[in-house]
């Protein structure tokens, strides 16, 4: 009986519990990967894989400078190994060498590195690879630690809560740094608790190359910093069994910490430079002057990779500050304390859920008997379980506190947390049924019903995981809850051009979420705003991004006409009238005071200036030079009483 294995009365070998986690792993891969190659590019996806090839075709480090290389790096691999091209004589790439310039010329540079110089579908298959093996890497890190905390059935239940979760299922192949982060933000957790010991040289490098992981992928992971003060700050208020228990031994401990933790942000620094410094190698130091920094080529050359990364730190602040978002049918000129909370609840099988309550419910009830012959962590886990759960509680208050909400993606690393914190019910079922054997048998059965269903609900779902709502929607669509990537990225243009096909729709009119040509995917597509139909329109098919109804548009008035859903209701198709309805008129379009523009910027619809800029990179400069008078014209207005 104090075998956690046989938590449901049964005996499996290593063998089989290896087999076991491999299955679940490929059956990620099948339905993740499934779901990625049914997808058109993704926003984010156009500026981030030009910009890694650019890193390691040119060492040159100008593009989407606002995110750390890491992720766009290994997705780019693939991609110079089949040697992709592009053209770095391009307007787009020698006008972004300049501060700034970049935030509008990575975009242009992207769609014409992905729809121009190369195979927009082959490249998109390529640079998605590697993130599908990051995905299922983390998968495999999630089963190994869930294994040491709570069993193989821990593990096999958290593989199981992590292979089914849809915001993994979604976001995983994309080239995005989300997934990246979450690895390397949970194997620095993990590695965190070694900091105490007595850890030799190659334990401290193996945290430094984590650390650096995250440091790498995301500037946001600098919150790993607090995890290591909370955690001490914990230690002072509640010891562990694995703390000495003389004063002086402790103090000792304590500071052998501090040094340790010392020496891994220092290996994790110098890995962080070496990498801007390899990647920056034939990046102009112009910049440099900003600072007034001396003009030896050397000392430039040194400094660059400092200055790179704090100069992205700066822009990340910068862009994280503050942005309207909408949640639950409300729009807010800035992220509110419960948008991850409620996005969490509704991105979330319910099934899920189920296990996180049902882990809190056993949990309460074991301590209340408080005689586990089996404690819920192994001994000797102590301080590892400590550092995971106040990083998911680090973590979640700062995105709490975050005036930046946009998307379930940014909380990946709390789903991740989360599920590793179910480990342990295999062990508190297995102590209760020495004392409660009905209680236990129930819920041993309803935690395997649970993990069941989440895999078949997973497969029902499939291949529509990104705007994935549970039943607690209550039947509401999507657009009156969420927006942007929890509902529609643009990754639903292939089903557009399968709905062209089967209606026979040689063109029609598509107001998409994003500012990219459509034309790889859908060649029949005329791109328009749905706010402002022509006198034309009438009578023709227009599809329409969800998030246009509502939030970035505001077109509910096409509600009226008939309508079909697709890819979940991340778009839908409509049958205009042939006769549109003026502006302002019952079933017409909204009066120009009432539209509402993307990403929530006030009185400015910036779509149609992108895309300009990438019809004709010459205006470039003049649209660079319309948006600096605007932000301008905005602090101005600001500082006026």
């Amino acid at each position: 009986m104090n075998n956690p294995s046989r938590w449901i009365g049964l005996t499996k070998s290593e063998t089989f519990d290896r087999l076991t986690a491999g299955l679940l792993l490929l059956l990620m891969a099948v339905l993740a990967g499934g779901a990625a190659l049914r997808e058109s590019v993704t926003i984010d996806e156009v500026a981030h894989i030009a910009a890694g090839v650019s890193y390691l075709q040119k060492l040159d480090m100008r593009m989407n400078e606002e995110h750390p290389p890491l992720a766009k790096v290994i997705a780019a691999i693939p991609l110079v190994i089949r040697r992709a091209h592009a053209d770095y004589s391009h307007l787009s790439w020698t006008f972004s060498d300049k501060l700034f310039h970049q935030l509008l010329g990575e975009w242009v540079f992207g769609h014409w590195f992905l729809m121009r110089w190369n195979d927009p579908k082959s490249t998109l298959l390529w640079a998605r690879l590697p993130m599908l093996l990051l995905t299922l890497l983390l998968g495999a890190v999630l089963y190994r630690i869930a294994e040491r905390l709570g069993g193989k059935w821990g593990g096999l239940l958290c593989l199981t809560a992590y292979v089914a979760t849809p915001a993994f299922l979604a976001f995983g192949p994309l080239v995005l740094t989300d997934v990246a982060v979450t690895l390397f933000w949970v194997l620095t957790s993990w590695q965190l608790a070694q900091m105490w010991q007595s850890p030799k040289r190659k334990t401290l490098i193996s945290f430094g190359l984590v650390f650096a992981g995250a440091l790498l992928t995301k500037f946001s992971s600098g919150l790993l910093f607090f995890v290591f003060l909370a955690v001490a700050v914990s230690m002072r208020l509640r010891p562990l069994p694995e703390q000495p228990t003389g004063k002086i031994e402790r103090r000792s401990w304590r500071r052998r910490g501090w040094w340790n933790f010392a020496k891994g942000t220092s290996w994790a620094a110098l890995f962080v430079y070496l990498t801007y410094f390899f990647l920056s190698w034939n990046e102009p130091s112009d910049s440099l002057s900003l600072i007034h920094f001396p003009a030896s080529p050397v000392l430039r050359r040194l400094f660059m990779p400092v200055w790179l990364y704090v100069r992205g730190l700066g822009l990340f602040a910068a862009s994280a500050g503050s942005r309207p978002t909408y949640i639950f049918g409300h729009a807010y000129p800035h992220g509110v304390w419960f948008y991850f909370p409620v996005l969490f609840l509704l991105k979330s099988q319910l099934a899920f859920l189920a296990l996180a309550v049902l882990a809190v419910v056993v949990a309460v009830a074991a301590k209340r008997i408080g005689r586990a012959e089996l404690p819920p962590i192994p001994g000797g886990m102590e301080l590892r379980w400590r550092c995971l759960w106040i990083s998911l509680v680090i973590f979640a208050a700062a995105c709490l506190l975050s005036r930046l909400d946009i998307s379930i993606r940014h909380f990946l690393i709390s789903i991740a947390l989360i599920t590793i914190l179910l480990a342990p019910l295999p062990r508190m079922l297995q102590n209760l049924r020495n004392f409660a054997p009905t209680t236990a048998k129930i819920g041993i059965g309803l935690a395997f019903v649970l993990a069941l269903s989440m895999l078949v609900n997973a497969i029902v779902a499939y291949p529509n995981y990104l705007p994935y709502l549970n039943s607690l929607s209550m039947g509401r669509p999507g657009y009156l809850l969420v927006n942007d990537s929890n509902l529609d990225w643009n990754q639903a243009l292939p089903d557009v051009e399968a709905f062209a096909r089967g209606h026979s729709v040689d063109e029609l009119l598509l107001d998409e979420y994003g500012f990219s040509e459509p034309g790889a995917w859908v060649p029949q597509a005329e791109l328009w705003n749905c706010q402002e139909p022509g006198p034309g329109d009438g009578g023709r098919w227009a599809v329409v991004s969800a998030n246009d109804l509502v939030d970035s548009h505001n077109c509910l008035w096409l509600m009226n006409y008939p309508h079909t859903e697709l890819a979940a209701g991340s778009m839908f198709a409509f049958q205009l009238p042939l006769t549109i309805p003026a502006a302002g008129q019952p079933q017409g379009p909204p009066f120009p005071a009432n539209y509402r523009f993307l990403a929530g910027v006030p009185e400015f619809d910036f779509r149609p200036l992108f895309l300009a800029c990438i019809r004709d990179p010459e205006k470039l400069g003049p649209t660079m030079d319309l948006i600096k008078a605007r932000m301008q014209k905005q602090q101005q207005q600001k500082k006026q009483p």
